[in-house]
């Protein structure tokens, strides 16, 4: 089942819920507090630690018990994969920050507190991945991944600084690719491992809101103009064992795009859970006509691009 097919059956859930316990019961504990509401403070600072702390503990027991441990290093991994997961690190760090800091709206903690310990969410979680990659000597810490890290944590802060609202928002879109298949132990067997594995099949976006750079204009408050990049014909992080596995005629390549997106957040509706369902499946960008650029010489263009 694909993610838009998801997306429907999660929409009529909220609407099946909300039917069966009552919209205002629902939209009262999902409306945002108009001052610091302890409980919910306290509670979404003790879920934070406890899910951040489980999922590290789970991460160091599935990843990395199984290799040696070594002095904390460095490595320099910046050419691996076109770039692909700089920019996932980039787009993961925004977005853990943006829904965190959003959640300590939730909770009516300050724009400060939101800006602080909210926004720096993703930051800090990354980079306790980072601490533990440099303690193993299969991987090494990545002064690469910690500054694609802090850019998207800054990405965010910027604009609630600058303009009180997220005008530019990094988005995710996947399509299974032809190269999985031929690597499946690194690229993923299923779709959810292909998902987040498979730099082939992932395409980045900078999603920009085209009537919040023009409040006077009667361009829907709902349109976005997005740019993604992409890139293919990667079995592994620095082309080695292509030949084996695609031939030595394989070109990895990145590719431009350019289309229309849709900021969820901007449509109107007074239900906070659908605000709050808005909010989440704005992490995605939704499939669209789409013009691509590749090998910075060869358009092409897709009537509806994933």
């Amino acid at each position: 089942m694909n993610y838009k097919n998801k997306s429907f059956l999660l929409f009529f859930l909220v609407l099946g819920i909300q039917g069966a316990f009552g919209q205002s019961a629902i939209d009262d504990f999902l409306k945002p507090s108009d001052s610091l509401n302890v409980k919910r403070n306290k509670t979404l600072f003790i879920s934070e630690a406890v899910l951040a702390s489980g999922a590290l503990i789970g991460l160091n027991q599935l990843w990395y018990a199984d290799y040696p441990k070594s002095k904390f290093h460095f490595i320099n991994d910046n050419s691996e994969w076109l770039q692909m997961d700089k920019v996932g690190h980039f787009y993961s760090s925004y977005q853990m920050g943006r829904l965190s800091s959003e959640m300590l709206e939730w909770s009516g903690s300050s724009k400060k507190n939101q800006l602080i310990y909210g926004a720096s969410f993703g930051f800090a979680f990354l980079t306790a991945v980072e601490v533990m990659d440099g303690f193993s000597s299969e991987w090494g810490a990545s002064p690469g991944d910690i500054i694609a890290n802090a850019s998207g944590t800054a990405l965010y802060v910027s604009q609630e600084l600058l303009w009180n609202e997220q005008r530019i928002l990094p988005k995710f879109s996947f399509h299974v690719s032809q190269y999985a298949k031929d690597r499946p132990n690194v690229l993923g067997h299923s779709f959810t491992e292909q998902l987040l594995k498979d730099y082939n099949g992932q395409t980045y976006w900078l999603s920009a809101n085209l009537h919040s750079f023009l409040k006077d204009s009667k361009i829907p408050r709902w349109l976005n103009f997005a740019v993604g990049y992409g890139a293919e014909g990667m079995i592994s992080g620095n082309g080695e064992n292509v030949n084996m596995f695609l031939g030595p005629n394989n070109i990895r390549s990145r590719q431009f795009y350019l289309s229309f997106d849709v900021d969820l957040t901007k449509i109107k509706t007074n239900s906070h859970a659908l605000k709050t369902l808005f909010s989440v499946l704005n992490t995605v960008k939704i499939p669209a006509p789409t013009l691509e650029l590749a090998h910075f010489n060869q358009f092409k263009w897709h009537f509806i691009y994933f």
